[in-house]
């Protein structure tokens, strides 16, 4: 991957956004863009007082967030970036948080100031369960998040998944991260960089697609990504086989969502699938398992 890259990474409050930024960019040598959200003066107070607190909370981010991207149009292009968020999200905070002419005011501003945004070559979305969240979220234990109301994170997490449901503005790879963690474990870590190149092989780079998931025909479906970690991998334990199997679900799942839109085609769809079921059949036969069987 010599190309220059762009990836956001983003997911509701808690989920882990800027700790698997900061584990990707050395894999990916990358730059690192994080949000630089400690320096609103209203964030904390916002989390004590929401109505009074919100416009000017929303306002400062929102501009802030259009400045740092600024700063990363000029290196879009010319360098990878693995950024810990997408300029989206504004928008989606902004639209739990206020309401009425304050609401409209911000829509007018976000209107005027997206049209000059980047747009990544891919986004990462991570999920958890609001429970997952909540116990993320207590052991960072940052004090303005001390009190975070359970209610808050789960419409978050609904408007998260609402906004994810319809995206389509780039390639997208969701990653449930409930049984995943990243930092105690570097098995969880490599899974999802297997995904990450995988998606990014597969979409040759090719930033802001018109649909999620548009692949061309003649995309190949064997990941450079893949293959050295194959070569590097001449023999595996069943884990090992497992994150092959699931960097190659990966791009079967990525196929399916583009066969959905009119855009991959039979034959992708048929080497793909052949591919997940030679790594699964693999995993079963290192672990002494016969699946032909009907009665399995």
């Amino acid at each position: 991957m010599s190309q220059p890259l762009y990836i956001a990474i983003e997911g509701v409050i808690g989920v882990g956004k800027t700790t698997l930024a900061r584990l990707l960019q050395p894999h990916l040598n990358a730059d690192l863009v994080l949000e630089v959200f400690e320096e609103n003066p209203f964030l904390a107070p916002f989390y004590a007082d929401p109505e009074r607190y919100a416009f000017q909370t929303q306002i400062f981010f929102l501009l802030s967030r259009y400045r740092q991207q600024q700063t990363l149009r000029e290196q879009v292009g010319r360098a990878r970036i693995v950024s810990d968020y997408l300029f989206d999200k504004d928008r989606l905070f902004a639209r739990l948080n206020l309401q009425g002419d304050e609401l409209h005011t911000y829509e007018t501003l976000y209107e005027a100031l997206s049209e000059r945004i980047p747009r990544p070559d891919l986004v990462v979305y991570l999920r958890a369960s609001v429970d997952t969240l909540m116990a993320r979220i207590a052991a960072r234990d940052r004090p303005y998040e001390r009190n975070m109301p359970r209610s808050y994170i789960a419409a978050l997490h609904r408007v998260y998944d609402e906004f994810f449901q319809t995206y389509d503005a780039t390639p997208l790879l969701v990653i449930e991260t409930d049984d995943l963690n990243v930092v105690a474990n570097p098995r969880d870590l490599h899974t999802i960089l297997q995904r990450v190149r995988t998606m990014l092989e597969l979409h040759a780079f090719q930033p802001a697609l018109p649909a999620m998931g548009q692949v061309a025909s003649h995309t190949r479906l064997e990941p450079a990504a893949e293959a050295a970690w194959e070569a590097d991998e001449p023999t595996r334990d069943p884990f090992d086989r497992y994150v092959a199997l699931q960097a190659a679900m990966g791009t079967l799942a990525t196929l399916l969502q583009a066969h959905k839109h009119g855009y991959a085609d039979r034959e992708a769809l048929r080497h793909a699938l052949a591919r997940s079921a030679e790594h699964l059949h693999e995993l079963a036969r290192d672990l002494g398992l016969d699946i032909s069987r009907k009665d399995v």
